[in-house]
């Protein structure tokens, strides 16, 4: 246990374990004014990996950016951060360097060939009590755990939409591994988000925090909860479907320049097909659509067992096959199912 307790106080003292995303300050070596490196920093541009994946005419809405300082930024930028073609071998070498957080249940690391996945985003969804925001809970601790331990050795991020945050579960679940609850407490940054404009906004202070600091987990409890109360009907449904689609592109974004595991919540909604479905109920439907569909990299779904016990299944991933696992929710978080 004492091998853990040390773990809080080093992520506090060094936070560039790993080489992280190039700061946009370095664009002044190619030339770029201050005062321009600024104006980016103030838009939440803080990493020349974000300048390189930004669209140009999100660029040039910039206040005080004309076109041609913008095309001299993305040339600048370009140069650092090459986006051409490379071969499938670099590829697959760098895929093996992928970091994977343990979730605290060997089963459900088993059917995730490790934990989950950095550099991507991992949707959780389920009805109520299906266990998400306790492997939330969970993976907070266990990204702080060293590399050979299933950690990631990095801070995690939690934006909050549904009030449901509890630090004294950190606390518990720390007690487990045998950390430094203090430490580990420090070690995880909160927010909540009050309606889905600010929760955007919440990104851009993210970003600026991840350039500063080592991160290794994003969480969002959950990510469609404020968009079911500030969009309603169907004369807004394009309107939520733009707004929630532009989210999730800045948290891959976010993925992509920062290299940590985003992890999101989706609630559900239950849909009767000709009455019932195979199993005889209502048929669960993740909300989002297509677009959540399609911006989640994997996408597991969680439901109730019996007692404490909890089920998740692995539903689309472009790596993992459909499998699943049963796992525990207990005062230690996630752990492994008891027979």
């Amino acid at each position: 246990m004492e091998q853990h307790s040390k773990v809080g106080e080093e992520l506090l003292e060094a936070d560039n374990l790993q080489p992280g995303p190039i700061p946009v300050e370095q664009l002044q070596e190619s030339g770029i004014a201050a005062s321009d490196i600024k104006k980016l920093k103030d838009a939440g541009v803080c990493t020349v990996e974000c300048v390189a994946y930004t669209p140009r005419k999100d660029l040039l809405q910039i206040k005080g950016l004309s076109e041609i300082r913008v095309d001299k930024i993305i040339e600048a930028a370009s140069k650092l951060v090459p986006l051409g073609f490379t071969s499938a071998s670099q590829i697959h070498a760098q895929r093996l360097e992928i970091i994977q957080i343990t979730s605290g249940s060997r089963e459900l690391d088993k059917i995730l060939e490790g934990g989950i996945e950095t550099g991507s985003i991992t949707e959780l969804y389920g009805e109520y009590r299906s266990g998400k925001t306790q492997l939330c809970h969970t993976l907070c601790v266990t990204c702080q755990l060293p590399l050979d331990q299933g950690g990631g050795e990095g801070k995690a991020l939690y934006i909050d939409a549904e009030g449901t945050f509890r630090p004294q579960r950190l606390l518990q679940i720390a007690e487990r591994f045998g950390m430094n609850g203090a430490d580990v407490l420090e070690n995880v940054a909160y927010a909540r988000a009050y309606n889905t404009d600010h929760q955007s906004r919440l990104l851009l202070e993210a970003a600026s925090m991840m350039v500063e600091q080592r991160f290794a987990l994003m969480i969002v409890d959950s990510a469609t909860a404020l968009y079911r109360t500030d969009f309603s009907g169907r004369g807004e449904l394009s309107a939520r479907q733009m707004h929630l689609a532009k989210f999730l592109r800045s948290l891959q974004k976010l993925a992509d320049e920062f290299g940590v595991a985003v992890v999101i919540t989706n609630q559900v909604v239950a849909q009767v097909n000709n009455g019932l479905n195979f199993c005889g109920g209502p048929q669960i439907t993740p909300i989002g659509g297509n677009i959540m569909a399609h911006a989640s990299t994997t996408r597991l779904y969680l439901r109730k067992g019996k007692g404490d016990g909890r089920i998740c299944k692995v539903v689309c991933s472009p790596c993992l096959a459909e499998a699943e696992a049963q796992f525990q929710i207990s005062a230690e978080g996630v752990t492994d199912a008891k027979d």
